[in-house]
């Protein structure tokens, strides 16, 4: 076989290396277009999990690798003139520089052609090759050259980040946040070699323009950010090297091969620095590649197959986390008020793949002091700072709306008993009061319909019927009774996501002949195709509906519920006038969000003034619509700030379906991502869902600020109702 690799990176030099290896009689020969000694770049970071995976795939180079790294395993935050540290987190950085030459002397040594200082130029010149190796970079002449086989991919960051090094010493992997008059600027730092550290530097585009960085030159740049960071660099330098600032390209390929030709590390993906390192994962790839070939020698074909369908996954998960990293850093001047204990834990947890429960293996006390600082800020009573010895962790603080006092962050919803019938019976009440002895520190009701026709299907129940009323007396005031758990009541109006058949035929199906009942909507517009269409509301029917959300709210209140949450989202009646797809309004209720949120404010303004002072009010917005064209993020981050601003103190972030059309996330952890953005962007107070009954990941959204309630998953009993239960402890329940 004769082998070509293109990048003399060290993920080509690796795949080139661990190539002769598996296969000595081979030929491989590596080209590179820049000089071997090229300087381009500071230091690298490599968990111990990657160095392990080094070590098995050859010890040689592993040895000389590790001889080189400097080694730490604390990550240090720096926010509003404070440092706190988190150990147990072990990395190792070595210089880029020295990784190189360590690579390029072990490939010398197995007979690997080495040439530098040279362009492929024609891309026909692959065809004298059995094996073509395309490492050649982000900007891979490889993959240009035949876009149409690998269909790149590439979606930029919104932040500018520009890599330095400097000759203060760290002794940790440290973060450092630092406010200007130009906005915020941050600063990822770890030390590769025993005098020089790495230091990216990133801010908002916006930043780097107000602060005339987008016009400086690369001394200037030097000079203007030694001032910013001034305090941790001790008058010592920052050092710089091609140091461009740059928006960080997330690479994705359909294909990574075209016949003999196989694409490898960033040439084929790429993952935010925040994450790790792209020379781990080009690494990491020439590793899977010689595996590949090591079980199908010559079959080229069936190794290249092999090869990307182990490392795609692998690959696709970590970009997943990387973007949910990128967003953090890109976002973090939302977090800006947070102290840096809280703000420590929010970004050692970013991603999802270190939780609450990890720290606290990693370094307990780490975490005793996150307990200590998130009880005593939700504490009432005065305690001296510091001096809390033992704290109960995030998922049991109390919690005060209003004059309403929550034992614990806790939530359940139970499902209806007996389809979506409600409070229909003792049965019913009996069998929500055994879920509230569970000991959560709210429990909420189904949607109660407003009027009959704002029912979703026939088994809604209606506030609006003597019966409910009274069996949500009798279940508050057994509530209350036995269990120091609140009760939440949601009120709700379908829309035209109404006069559907009851959910256990299937999801939005409409009801058939006399059976159905009138729509009402923003527009005259039907939910999906075949469906009924509604009537636009006209001044009269607004003045109606606005009355039944206000005589629900005192029917509520007057059953002894402690908080009532509105129903705004998942395209019932009041999302149908937030959102363009289903509001074409050209009246004072549509057009901007501003004219299309009157309607939806008026209702909840009109319902505040009777709904008591002393209870909270909360309200369930949808994500998005999760269409190009409908109400998105930034939209519903706009949206909470109305709602806060008119007395809403609470807000249920949820995904799910909301447009017929749209293509929603369902799992929790999209929901946790936009509660953390409207609570931290809105200052309104969130309650999110969960994806499991544990602490571990209550205690982790709770301690990050992602959110102020969680919201357990319902579990069904035997006899179809909800089984009592309690959160999940380390395993047990």
């Amino acid at each position: 076989m004769k082998v070509l690799v293109l990048g003399g990176g060290p993920g080509g030099l690796y795949a080139a290396i661990l190539l002769r290896k598996v296969h000595p009689e081979w030929s491989v020969e590596l080209i590179e277009r820049n000089p071997s000694d090229a300087t381009y770049g500071w230091g690298i970071v490599f968990s111990d999990r990657t160095l392990a995976s080094f070590r098995e795939a050859d010890a040689t180079s592993y040895r000389e690798i590790v001889d080189r790294f400097v080694l730490w395993e604390v990550i240090e935050v720096r926010h509003l003139g404070e440092a706190i540290r988190c150990g147990g987190n072990v990395f190792a950085g070595m210089s880029r520089k020295v990784l190189l030459d360590v690579l390029q002397r072990r490939a010398r040594e197995l007979g690997v052609v080495l040439t530098f200082r040279t362009e492929l130029g024609d891309p026909s010149r692959l065809e004298a090759y059995d094996l073509c190796i395309a490492a050649d970079g982000a900007n891979s002449f490889v993959r240009r050259s035949f876009a149409s086989t690998f269909r790149p991919r590439v979606q930029l960051g919104r932040s500018k980040y520009a890599w330095f090094g400097t000759d203060q010493l760290f002794d940790a992997f440290t973060f450092i946040f630092r406010a200007t008059e130009h906005g915020l600027f941050q600063a990822h730092v770890y030390p590769h070699i025993g005098a020089v550290a790495t230091m990216v530097i990133e801010c908002a585009e916006s930043t780097w323009h107000a602060a005339g960085l987008d016009e400086a030159s690369e001394a200037e740049n030097v000079a203007f950010c030694e001032r910013v960071f001034r305090e941790d660099l001790g008058g010592h330098r920052i050092l710089a090297n091609k140091s461009d600032w740059l928006s960080f390209p997330t690479i994705r390929n359909r294909s990574w091969r075209h016949g003999r030709l196989v694409l490898l590390g960033d040439a084929a993906h790429t993952a935010h620095f925040s994450v790790g390192s792209g020379t781990k994962l080009a690494m990491e790839d020439a590793i899977a590649l010689a595996s590949a070939f090591g079980r199908h020698a010559v079959d080229v074909e069936r190794a290249l197959d092999e090869y990307e369908l182990e490392r795609r996954p692998v690959v696709e998960a970590l970009q997943q986390a990387a973007l949910e990293s990128q967003e953090v850093f890109e976002n973090s001047a939302r977090y800006a008020h947070f102290s840096a204990p809280a703000l420590a834990f929010h970004l050692l947890t970013r991603s999802s793949r270190i939780s609450y429960d990890e720290l606290r293996r990693r370094d307990s006390s780490f975490i005793d002091r996150i307990d200590s600082e998130f009880f005593d800020a939700h504490d009432e009573r005065a305690r001296p700072p510091g001096t809390r010895r033992l704290a109960p962790p995030p998922a049991f603080a109390p919690l005060r709306l209003r004059r309403l006092e929550l034992a614990n962050r806790v939530v359940l919803a139970p499902a209806p008993a007996d389809g979506g019938r409600g409070l229909r019976g003792e049965a019913a009440s009996a069998a929500l009061v055994r879920s509230a002895l569970g000991g959560a520190g709210l429990m909420l009701t189904e949607i109660f319909a407003v009027s009959p026709e704002g029912r979703i299907t026939p088994d809604c129940s209606g506030i609006y019927r003597a019966e409910t009323a009274a069996g949500l007396r009798r279940l508050a005031e057994l509530v209350h009774e036995q269990t120091d758990t609140k009760l939440g009541v949601q009120i709700g109006h379908a829309g035209r996501r109404g006069s559907m058949r009851p959910r256990r035929e299937g999801l939005d199906r409409p009801l058939e002949g006399g059976a159905a009942w009138p729509l009402l909507s923003a527009s005259a517009i039907a939910y999906a195709p075949g469906h009924p269409l509604p009537s636009e509301m006209t001044r009269a029917a607004m003045d109606r509906v606005r009355d039944d959300f206000v005589r629900a709210a005192r029917t509520v209140d007057r059953a002894g519920a402690d908080l009532l949450q509105l129903h705004a989202a998942q395209g019932y009646l009041l999302w149908s006038f937030l959102s363009p797809v289903s509001n074409r309004r050209t009246d004072s209720w549509g057009g901007s969000l501003e004219r299309r949120a009157a309607f939806p404010l008026e209702v909840v303004v009109a319902v505040r003034e009777v709904w008591p002072d002393t209870k909270p009010l909360s309200v369930v917005l949808s994500a998005s619509d999760w269409l190009d064209d409908g109400l998105g993020p930034d939209d519903v981050v706009a949206i909470a700030r109305m709602l806060h601003d008119r007395g809403c103190d609470l807000a249920h972030v949820i995904t799910g379906i909301v447009q017929f059309e749209g293509c929603p996330r369902y799992d929790a952890y999209a929901s946790t991502l936009h509660s953390d953005r409207v609570r931290n962007e809105s200052g309104i107070a969130t309650l999110v869902a969960v994806r499991s009954a544990t602490t571990d990941e209550i205690n982790g959204i709770l301690a990050a600020g992602r959110g102020d309630l969680c919201l357990l998953p319902p579990q069904p009993s035997e006899a179809g109702g909800f089984d009592p239960h309690t959160i999940v402890v380390e395993g047990g329940a």
